[in-house]
Parts: structure tokens; C-alpha cells; sequence
């Protein structure tokens, strides 16, 4: 049989997968273009002094890293409740964003009393553990009054009450106190200094948000891993029936997960409040998603994959403006002619797998060949001396995030470090 009747034969017998098949390479191919280009723009322009200082790009790592830190520490709830229930409780957003309502009270308490500043130590310790305990308390009373009763019904049930959990609290909390932003009292002088360690000056709310987020994820591990009640959580994870016959109190371990959860997300609301110095009813609302995100990013179910996804998801969302403004680097007819030389080896690559006539890589190898043949004529005519530049990059980082889980995903589905999924969840 001809190649042309090969093709002709699968286009016929399974011409929607290919169709879908087809669009994912292209996405993935347009995802890896952009990114390469960026990537090497700016490593161009810094070379060529046009980048940022090196002063600059320690802020922007530090600053990555301090979100990023904050995100994993909400992720954690999100894989820890669908580890051992498998729904994405999306109010989770909502718990996170009680803690920092909870920590502008009593820091706005202690404030006006003069602790804050004179004793802040202490104070920061008060104002942590309440918030903690009222985001814990807000995950558990979820659990019980809205989660429990649907324990059996089918997973779209529970995911649709988790959303409509979510805009109860968020309006709960607007009607008691009002829709207007909340401002932190002012952080102690030490803490609005920038402090030098390793010869970076990094300012001290930063610092206290990555020591206080480091703590708290190295005691959860901990909690998970060394302790009686984390060894049972990792059992009803892994199989919640088989838990239950080795004597197991299932209900009292999803309560504890939804607490511990709960407690993560508490002290991040109150980290968030004090770095950007606000809070108010749709705090938790970006910060949730992107949570998320990152639980997902990392691999979902998976506890060092969440603070994983958290940080690359900061990193990213900080990094990525300035690595879109590499794509302002005038591509020179070096590059241009690398490109077609790719392009040329993936369209005899793709050749090869489209005359092999396989139907599974069919579409995969329609796309080297259709995108091999464009890159060709791209790299040599149009590419040499293009550049691109996006008004406004600082503002899509947000975007940024978001596009990354969409790349990482297509190359890896399951996550940079894998699923940890219950049972009857794998496929």
C-alpha cells in the first residue's frame, strides 16, 4: 500500500483524533517557539547590557520566591483534600482569605494597644496562631455542615457545592464587614529595612515570609510523614475502604485533613496580608486559583509537589514580564537559519512517521511535517531581524501563570513530580 493511501486510509478511519491530535502539537509547538525565543531575547539582551542589573534580578527572585512560597502553602490544602477525598475544595480560597481577614483584626488590635511595635515578636505569634485557628475552624465547620452529607454522591455534586461555599463566605464576610480594603498596621521598623545576607539585600517582611512558610511546610512534612495521625492520613489517602477495616476512624481523618489544611492556609492569609499590606472579601479569590495551579503544576495529591508548583509558579508569574521583553531582541540571521535547520530535521522526522502510518503519532507527524515546512520558510525569509514587543507585559503575569500549567502539563500531564492518588482515582 502507498503512503498516500496509508494516509488517506487513517484520515478516514479516525480523522477526529487527528484533528485533536493535530491542535495540541500545534500548541505545543507555538508554547516552545515563544518561550525559546524569550528565554534566549533575554539572556541577548543582557549580554548586551540591555537587561536588567543584576541588583534587579535578585528582586526579582526574591520576590518570586516570596509569593511563590505563599501559594504553596495554600496549595497544600487543595492535594491534601483531594488526596484523601478526591474534589477540589474550592473554597479553599475562602479559608485563606479568613485568616488574613482574622490576622488585620487582632494585628489592628494589638496595634492599637502598642504591641505591635513594641513587642512584635509576640504579637506576630498571637496574631499567627488566631489566625490560624479561625481558618482552621472555617475548613472543619466546611467539612462537616456542606462536604460530609455528600461524602457518596457523585464527585460533580461536591465540586459544585465547593463553589457555591466559596461566594457564601465571600459575601458572608463583605456583609459583616463591608466591601472596603483593610490595611495592615504598619510593619515594625526592622522589618521594612532591607537586610544583607550573602551579600543580597533582601527586605525583612520577605524574609519573615519565607522563615515563617519554610517552618510551616517543614512541620507539615513532618506531621505527614513521622507522626501516628500523618500515617493515617496517608492511609485513607492511598485507600480509604482497606484504612477503614485496619481500624481506621475515616471521618476523624478527613476532618484532621481539612484542619491542617485549614491551618496552612491560615498562616498564609496572614504572610499575604502583611506583604501587600491589605486584605479584603475577594482576597482569596486570584490567590485560591492560582493555588491551585500550583497544586496541579506540582502534582496533585503530591504534598512536595504543591510547595514545588507554588514556588515555580511565583518564580514564573515574577520572571515572566521580563522574560516576555526578550522578545524585543532583533533575531539575527544566525538564529533565523538555526530555526529552519530545526524545522527541516522535524519535517524528515515527521515524514518518516506519517509514511510509518502509525495512527497514534499520525497527528504528532502531520504537525512536524506542516510545522517544519512553515518554520523552513520562516526561519530564512521572515524571522531574521523581527522582534516583538508586548505593551503592558507587567501586567500579564497572571496570564503568565497560567500559560506555564498549560506547558508543563502538555508535557508532562501528571505533574513535575508525579500524582499521589487514591485507588479507586487512577486509571
Amino acid at each position: 500500500m502507498t503512503t498516500r493511501n496509508t494516509v488517506r486510509r487513517i484520515l478516514a478511519l479516525d480523522a477526529p483524533t487527528l484533528a485533536v491530535d493535530f491542535f495540541l502539537f500545534a500548541l505545543k509547538a507555538f508554547l516552545i517557539f515563544v518561550a525559546a525565543w524569550a528565554l534566549v531575547g533575554t539572556i541577548a539582551l543582557q549580554v548586551s547590557g540591555q537587561g536588567l542589573n543584576g541588583a534587579a534580578w535578585t528582586q526579582v527572585a526574591v520576590g518570586g520566591l516570596t509569593q511563590g512560597f505563599m501559594y504553596g502553602l495554600i496549595a497544600l490544602g487543595y492535594s491534601m483534600v483531594y488526596g484523601v477525598l478526591g474534589f477540589i475544595n474550592f473554597a479553599h480560597g475562602e479559608v485563606f482569605m479568613t485568616g488574613g481577614m482574622t490576622g488585620y483584626f487582632i494585628a489592628e488590635a494589638l496595634s492599637d494597644a502598642g504591641m505591635w511595635t513594641s513587642n512584635f515578636p509576640l504579637a506576630f505569634l498571637i496574631v499567627l496562631l488566631s489566625s490560624m485557628i479561625v481558618s482552621t475552624l472555617v475548613a472543619v465547620i466546611i467539612e462537616r455542615l456542606a462536604y460530609r452529607p455528600l461524602r457518596g454522591a457523585p464527585r460533580l455534586i461536591p465540586l459544585i457545592t465547593s463553589i457555591g461555599i466559596s461566594f457564601f463566605i465571600q459575601y458572608a464576610v463583605r456583609g459583616l464587614f463591608g466591601e472596603a480594603f483593610r490595611t495592615m498596621p504598619v510593619n515594625p521598623v526592622g522589618l521594612q529595612d532591607r537586610v544583607r545576607i550573602f551579600g543580597l539585600e533582601i527586605e525583612g517582611i520577605k524574609l519573615l515570609v519565607m522563615g515563617t512558610a519554610t517552618v510551616s511546610m517543614a512541620g507539615l512534612w513532618f506531621f505527614v510523614n513521622r507522626s501516628k495521625t500523618g500515617r493515617a492520613i496517608r492511609a485513607v489517602s492511598e485507600d480509604k475502604e482497606i484504612a477503614a477495616l485496619m481500624g481506621i476512624d475515616v471521618n476523624r481523618v478527613v476532618v484532621t485533613t481539612f484542619a491542617v489544611g485549614g491551618a496552612m492556609a491560615g498562616v498564609a492569609g496572614l504572610l499575604w496580608a502583611m506583604l501587600f499590606n491589605k486584605v479584603y472579601f475577594l482576597t482569596g479569590f486570584l490567590p485560591g486559583i492560582k493555588a491551585f495551579t500550583a497544586a496541579v503544576l506540582g502534582g496533585i495529591g503530591n504534598l512536595v509537589g504543591a510547595m514545588l508548583g507554588g514556588i515555580t509558579l511565583g518564580m514564573m508569574e515574577a520572571a515572566g514580564p521580563t522574560l516576555i521583553g526578550g522578545m524585543r531582541w532583533e533575531i539575527p540571521l544566525w538564529a533565523g537559519a538555526l530555526v529552519s535547520a530545526l524545522a527541516i530535521f522535524g519535517l524528515v522526522r515527521g515524514w518518516k512517521i506519517v509514511r510509518s502510518a502509525t495512527p497514534g503519532r499520525l497527528g504528532a507527524g502531520v504537525g512536524f511535517v506542516v510545522f517544519g515546512f512553515i518554520g523552513a520558510v520562516l526561519g530564512l525569509a521572515v524571522l531574521p531581524g523581527s522582534t516583538v514587543t508586548i505593551p503592558g507585559a507587567a501586567q500579564l503575569k497572571d496570564m503568565i501563570a497560567f500559560i506555564v500549567l498549560i506547558g508543563v502539563l502538555m508535557i508532562r500531564p501528571i505533574g513535575l513530580l508525579g500524582e499521589r492518588l487514591a485507588v479507586e482515582e487512577r486509571v
